[in-house]
């Protein structure tokens, strides 16, 4: 995955013990596109998840927003 990961969960109590917001850096869209493609091939995680699915699914949506720091940005 990115080089650098940041985890969140939101304070409000409706949804903060089930949401989970990471933010991954990439250096381009595509790259992280392709990253997450390979992930979602990799024969190890797709064993890990379905051995971790086997009492339901642990995820109900998953949600991709793509970023752009700002001109003021110290990311930049």
């Amino acid at each position: 995955m990115g080089t650098d990961t940041c985890f969140w969960n939101p304070i409000d109590p409706d949804k903060g013990e089930r949401t989970l917001i990471y933010l991954l850096a990439f250096p381009s869209k595509e790259t992280a596109k392709k990253s997450w493609q390979a992930f979602r091939d990799d024969p190890e995680w797709q064993a890990v998840r379905e051995a971790s699915e086997q009492q339901g699914k642990l995820v109900d949506k998953v949600e991709s927003v793509y970023l752009n720091p700002t001109d003021y940005s110290p990311l930049k």
